[in-house]
């Protein structure tokens, strides 16, 4: 019997009246649940005089105010264990996971036996999206101790009927005898590993990665594997199809992900997240339509430990489309880069995902890899933007090839740029998240 396209496809294909409806009816029973439950959100709506009869409809939500990352981690240190936005009795927490800590401290994040199931649920079918099927056997090269991306991935894999092989990161050696003993045809790890695995897989196995037989790899945990030119690469050393998914370790752990058509991720879990494009500046609200680029924000719509409403994410994004071959009706968006990593100029925002994807595109003649240089403490950064980057063997003009660089810099991303080629292998690569940006003023030795 052939697999079905959808997980779910009654919610996958649902219209958009109807997933209104459903959202707006899950929405009102989570804030009747916050206003009993949670003394965090309480407090919020009594400082801003909101009342639960403020909300009727889904349109009502712009009234309520942001949460913040930084609001759930002084939340956390004052009232410790989960902080006072915890809105389940500590009894009923099953599982604790968290954050990364990629812009601060990470936080922690309860989960009841419901909110489990919800991740999992949620999770499997944003991999079920990018094609995970039951014969599949997953290579798990990611972290798998307290980080989102670990064990409530592992359920999703193993709810959607796939094999889950539990490698965790660090193990090169023993996920290339995985994929050989097991033959493997699935990998879940970050764009930044999937470049590092395939270097290593040559220099210490001494075969091209596509030897290995790889059809599908599964990424997420930054932005790398949507940028194009980093895209075809990993796709072109693999010999696989590379997708994307992007979650948040406070919400759901995978919430939008890619199709097999490759043209955006969708936004899969309507009914447990409701999500917002704002305005990064004024905190407008934004419509949902093809072009429209801004800050995503989401609300739970079903969770009992630690419901949030209206969460900055911080991630900027851009939407791509409202319709899909695929026949999902989740609209679909690209991650541009986190607000946190955004540099600005002379007044032009530049992110270092944006970088890496133009001097990607001058592959075979370089390696993709990049470090911007900051002697100052950003986002301001005083031009030439310093760039280094790696030439790769293939390259034979490398003052030629500077120039096109600056050049191609110039005219996508509007800001002039020195650009410091050097020798393959000289920039650092990572198994887990990538860093495009090298702080070098935190090495200045003070005089």
């Amino acid at each position: 019997m052939a697999a079905s396209e959808y997980l779910d496809e009654r919610i996958e294909t649902a219209t958009h009246e109807e997933i209104q409806k459903l959202q707006d009816a899950r929405l009102a029973k989570q804030l009747d649940y916050l206003f009993v439950r949670s003394v965090f959100y309480q407090e919020k709506f009594r400082a801003a005089d909101l009342r639960r009869e403020h909300y009727r409809c889904l349109g009502d939500l712009q009234r309520f105010p942001f949460t913040t990352k930084e609001e759930l981690r002084e939340s956390q240190a004052a009232f410790p264990p989960l902080g006072k936005h915890i809105a389940a009795d500590l009894d009923d927490i099953i599982r604790v996971q968290s954050s990364t800590g990629t812009t601060g401290k990470p936080s922690f994040v309860g989960l009841t036996r419901r909110d489990a199931e919800v991740w999992t649920k949620a999770t499997a079918r944003s991999f079920y999206t990018q094609g995970l099927r039951k014969p599949d056997i997953v290579i798990h090269a990611a972290g798998l101790t307290l980080f989102a991306g670990g064990l409530p991935v592992k359920d999703a894999i193993e709810f959607a009927g796939a094999m889950f092989v539990p490698i965790g990161t660090g193990a090169s050696e023993k996920a290339l005898y995985a994929i050989q003993l097991l033959k493997a045809n699935a990998m879940h790890c970050t764009p930044s590993y999937a470049a590092y695995f395939a270097d290593w897989v040559r220099r210490e196995a001494e075969i091209e990665p596509r030897e290995l037989g790889l059809k599908k790899i599964f990424c997420g945990a930054e932005p790398g594997a949507g940028i194009p030119a980093v895209r075809a690469k990993l796709q072109a050393d693999w010999g696989a199809r590379v997708t994307e998914g992007l979650g948040n370790a406070d919400m759901v752990p995978i919430i939008f992900s890619e199709c097999p058509d490759q043209s955006g991720m969708h936004f899969n879990v309507p009914e447990y997240v409701f999500a917002e494009i704002v305005d990064p500046e004024s905190g407008e609200s934004l419509p949902i339509e093809t072009g429209v680029t801004g800050e995503l924000v989401y609300t739970s719509l079903e969770r009992e430990c630690v419901p949030l409403l209206r969460f900055r994410t911080r991630d900027r994004v851009t939407v791509l489309g409202t319709e899909c071959r695929c026949g999902r009706t989740g609209f679909k968006l690209r991650c541009v880069g986190r607000m946190d990593d955004m540099l600005i100029v002379l007044g032009v925002n530049v992110f270092p995902s944006a970088v890496k994807d133009v001097v990607s595109g001058f592959h075979p003649q370089t390696t993709g890899e990049i470090q911007i240089v900051l002697d100052e403490p950003g986002p301001k950064v005083a031009p030439p933007m310093k760039v280094v980057a790696e030439y790769a063997d293939a390259a034979c003009d490398l003052t030629a090839l500077r120039t096109e660089i600056e050049r191609k810099i110039k005219a996508v991303l509007t800001v002039s740029a020195s650009v410091n080629l050097v020798a393959p292998g000289t920039l650092p690569r990572y198994e887990m998240k990538g860093q495009l940006v090298k702080k070098a003023y935190e090495n200045k030795v003070a005089v």
